[in-house]
């Protein structure tokens, strides 16, 4: 899911002064004295871009020095839920340290409607420890006309990223690993947080040099996650976690975050939840959500990672793509990026499959050999010379031998 920055284009106000000094030498011709435009004023007529953008530097101020009164004054009078998202976004904010934070006005979006409208507007945000560089995101702004000024109702929506952190009030957990932010109960927000600190060992254990970190996310729903990530309704109905970068830009500085779908993912047995976490920790630790390696490599050294030190018989961590050997016949070739997509039926054998072939190349060359092959191929060494390489061995045998297992297995 790729995005491109909006453009920003700035206008400047001109203001013209009319000064006479000493003596005027030039006629008027107009008995109508020059007065001075009024102020801008929230108006039923149209949308005031100005006030907007007063409206945005100052809830910019409020979440840069931790204000949530001054947060809350810029909602609708009497509209305390409004009041109550954008403290929430100022607590959200003080909590998960949000630095390098700023919000620009753009332009107008959609209808002008009871003196309700939108605005697009230009966000930047990084979580300092954690981001390497701020996200950058044009995002939607629900306005609102209240008398002599425009209020704000809230942020997000419109087909463009929505950033969990500016929906209003969440669960923060943070730790010198990990960062968690919940939209939530605060069971749910302590079982998230104890999940993603223990997938940090897990993944060091394997990758010693991965010291940054880990942020999760979880909205309430798929439906919100949907929408926090600007991806097409039903994308991760099957998924219980993706990891991708918080502002759907594809870069090497991007911050990268997991991120949660709690229709599924709470639906897990513990161990599995764990897993779940591990594994996208892995991909986090690796910068997998650049990378172009084929799929069963990727997803299957993740499962590799997540699942190396689980207490489970494989006949269980297995079971989907046993069960599918036992009644098709083992796959004719490892998994192509096709059986990967998020609305594949058996997609969880899939994945059963890309695991076993990469544990298969642990146990023959040793984990070192696999690390320095995934490494080899996230390079862009071709997988043939990759697996000849580091494991003497071609495509077609290791194939083979991959199949064999699968049969073993389900015999």
């Amino acid at each position: 899911m790729k995005t491109g920055r909006p453009l920003l284009w700035v206008a400047g106000l001109s203001l013209c002064l009319l000064v006479a000094v000493g003596v005027v030498t030039w006629t008027v011709v107009d008995d109508n004295p020059y007065v001075a435009p009024p102020a801008p004023t929230a108006s039923a007529s149209g949308p005031s871009p100005a006030l907007a953008t007063q409206a945005l530097k100052q809830l910019e101020r409020a979440v840069r020095t931790g204000d949530e009164q001054a947060a809350r004054a810029l909602a609708p009078s009497g509209d305390d839920a409004a009041a109550d998202r954008l403290a929430g976004i100022v607590a959200n904010a003080r909590a998960a340290r949000v630095t390098d934070f700023s919000l620009r006005y753009v332009d107008t979006e959609g209808a002008y409607a009871d003196g309700a409208w939108h605005a697009t507007a230009d966000a930047a945000w990084r979580f300092a420890g954690f981001d390497p560089a701020p996200a950058t995101a044009e995002v939607l702004v629900s306005l609102q006309d209240d008398g002599d000024r425009v209020a704000v109702t809230g942020i997000g929506g419109g087909g463009r990223i929505s950033p969990l952190w500016m929906s209003g009030p969440l669960q923060v957990r943070r730790s010198a690993d990990t960062l968690v932010l919940v939209e939530g109960s605060a069971r749910e927000a302590r079982d998230v947080a104890r999940r993603a600190e223990a997938a940090v060992p897990v993944v060091r254990r394997v990758l010693p040099t991965w010291q940054r970190g880990l942020v999760v996310e979880v909205p309430a729903s798929v439906d919100a996650l949907d929408r926090t990530l600007d991806a097409d309704p039903g994308t991760y109905d099957q998924i219980a976690a993706v990891t991708t970068s918080a502002d759907g830009q594809l870069t090497p500085q991007s911050p990268v975050h997991v991120f949660v779908n709690p229709d599924v993912y709470d639906g897990l047995r513990p161990t599995g939840a764990q897993v779940v976490m591990s594994h996208e920790a892995t991909h986090v630790a690796t910068g997998a959500f650049l990378s172009t390696m084929p799929l069963w490599i990727l997803e299957g050294f993740a499962d590799y990672v997540a699942l190396r030190d689980v207490d489970l018989p494989v006949a269980r961590s297995a079971s989907q793509i046993i069960a599918e050997v036992r009644k098709d016949g083992a796959p004719r070739s490892l998994p192509s990026a096709d059986d990967f997509g998020t609305r594949t039926p058996g997609l969880g054998a899939t994945y059963e499959s890309a695991w076993l072939a990469n544990r298969l190349l642990a146990q023959d060359g040793g984990q070192a050999a696999l690390v320095r092959f995934y490494r080899d191929v996230d390079g862009g060494v071709p997988v043939g010379r990759a697996l000849q390489t580091d494991f003497g061995l071609g495509v077609p045998a290791f194939t083979q031998q991959w199949r064999g297992l699968l049969q073993d297995l389900a015999s």
